[in-house]
């Protein structure tokens, strides 16, 4: 599609405006060289994964890494490094053992995951049962079950076929996608759809969206039936999972006084359709299981890792930059691509910023969010606590006017491609003069496009320039996101160092620049429960 004649002026004049943006080849060389020649970032990785192991929100695994990460920093001599808190989250959690194993019609041991929240199976010894298959497609046929799950493992009925996959798990951007995604045309306000992965699940027809609505009301009224009846386990499974890849994140709620849920747990597909087979061909199925979990409340508060690198210009060293990622990460892995690969890049470019002796004008300051996973809860209400509040419907600004930009970083361990402009087609010719020493690192794309479903988008919304960079997907959404596959091996040095130097630049290059970045026009505050607004 064309670019309208007014989309093309105002590119035109943008350009104009600021076409002699300064850029200091000599520092950026020094972030390349520094970046890739003596590079920290799977260091970096490594304790935020194999060491801390598993990052759900104000669990032990999160506070290690969070810990590790606020020494490191200030180690690095970055200063008021801090495990800030945003307000209360709930109760942490963490898996302290899973077995699970067929035992009839023979010994098979499975592949089983416990859900975040919930509780292990009753009992000191293992438990061993036959299994109760449901067949219930909505709430009127779940009722016949009501009374007779008491203490039992039960499982409900899948439509869900396997069938072989001949499309490669791992992928980069074609060259004809990143062509597109720069052509795009700016969206009217409500206009709906943000062109970023995180909104896939989210497009179709209506009659497809209202599918996936009844299922996943049917979902939550099966999770409310069972915190009622009280089987011993629940079996589950995920469609979307194959060749052993299992994809879990909750089954119960961790908010402070809320009762816990039964043992729960997601077995492989290819485990969960044997047994459902064999169940329906009148075959006795025989399980014994041993879950142990355990929930924390001692601390309900969540906390963000912050750290600054101070500004040294008399004038514009009380303005931040902002960069950061979210560490809390979902249980089956170690969160690599979601989202230690992220952290990592941001700590690598604050780690290169100081070891090449940056004297930022603006103060740089690092965030890593907890929270995310659950709703943005870090990066919503450190927004609300310190950058920008509502009150009777108007805003109060606390440090909104001083931050000139915030840059994310959360799709997984791919190499940076370019930025999404968050409907900001001012910052376009600033960013491309910017991205013009990477084009040889496939660094050149800019999209009007927004994408959703992570921390810049609480900036963004109270009308901070918030950023999140253009990744390839390498295996994210096939093979990593929010899955037991989601590890340390899963992490690609090379596309990781290139994100640092990138980030490390524009962070760079924004606090240098002797203007704060434009701004979109700042549309009035949302009414409602706005989850930390």
């Amino acid at each position: 599609m064309r670019r309208t004649f007014i989309s093309f002026l105002f590119i035109f004049l943008a350009g104009i405006l600021f076409g002699q943006e300064k850029l200091n080849l000599d520092m950026i060389n020094k972030i390349k060289k520094e970046g890739m020649d003596n590079s920290k970032v799977m260091d970096i990785a490594f304790y935020l994964t194999d060491v801390s192991g598993p990052r759900l929100t104000s669990s032990p695994g999160f506070m290690a890494a969070a810990n590790w990460a606020k020494n490191k920093l200030t180690e690095w001599g970055l200063t008021n490094a801090q495990l800030d808190p945003w307000g209360e989250f709930g109760k942490s959690w963490r898996q302290e053992r899973c077995y699970v194993a067929m035992t009839s019609p023979y010994y098979q041991p499975l592949i089983a995951i416990p859900r975040a929240w919930t509780s292990g199976t009753p009992g000191k010894k293992e438990l061993k049962g036959d299994i109760v298959l449901i067949k219930a497609q909505d709430t009127t046929q779940l009722l016949q079950y009501a009374g007779k799950l008491k203490d039992k493992i039960v499982m409900t009925w899948s439509a869900t076929q396997l069938k072989p996959s001949f499309e490669p798990d791992g992928n980069r951007y074609a060259d004809t996608t990143l062509d597109k995604m720069a052509k795009a045309e700016p969206r009217q306000p409500g206009a709906g759809g943000a062109g970023g992965r995180r909104n896939n699940q989210f497009q179709g027809d209506s009659a497809q969206r209202a599918a996936f609505a009844n299922r996943f009301a049917v979902q939550r009224k099966m999770t409310d039936f069972f915190l009622k009846e009280k089987p011993a386990l629940v079996l589950t499974m995920n469609a979307t999972g194959s060749d052993g890849t299992v994809f879990v994140s909750s089954g119960g709620s961790y908010t402070k006084d809320a009762a816990e849920a039964p043992a729960s747990v997601v077995l492989s597909s290819d485990d969960y359709l044997r047994l459902q087979r064999l169940i329906e061909a009148g075959i006795k199925v025989e399980l014994e299981a041993d879950v142990k979990t355990k929930f924390f409340s001692d601390d309900l508060k969540g906390y963000n890792v912050i750290a600054e690198i101070p500004g040294t210009d008399p004038v514009l060293k009380d303005e931040i930059v902002m960069l950061g990622g979210h560490l809390d990460s979902w249980h089956a892995s170690t969160g690599a691509t979601d989202n230690a690969a992220g952290c990592s890049v941001m700590l690598e470019a604050v780690r290169i910023l100081k070891a090449i002796g940056v004297k930022p004008r603006r103060t740089i300051r690092i965030a890593l969010w907890s929270g995310e996973e659950e709703g943005l809860f870090g990066s919503r209400n450190y927004v609300k606590n310190h950058v920008a509040d509502t009150a009777d419907g108007k805003w109060v600004f606390k440090d909104q006017p001083k931050i000139s930009a915030y840059f994310n970083l959360d799709n997984g361990t791919g190499k940076v491609r370019g930025v999404y402009l968050q409907g900001n087609e001012t910052v376009r010719p600033i960013f491309e003069k910017w991205l013009e020493p990477f084009n040889d690192m496939g660094a050149k794309t800019l999209t009007i496009n927004n994408t959703g479903g992570t921390d810049h988008l609480s900036f963004d919304r109270v009308g901070v320039p918030g950023f999140q960079f253009i990744q390839d997907a390498i295996e994210y959404d096939t093979r990593t996101h929010h899955s037991n596959m989601d590890s340390y091996d899963h992490l690609v040095p090379d596309d990781l160092k290139q994100a640092a130097v990138i980030v490390a630049s524009f962070v760079y290059n924004t606090a240098m620049r002797d203007e704060k970045l434009p701004r979109k026009e700042l549309a009035p505050p949302a009414r409602g429960n706005q989850r930390g607004f």
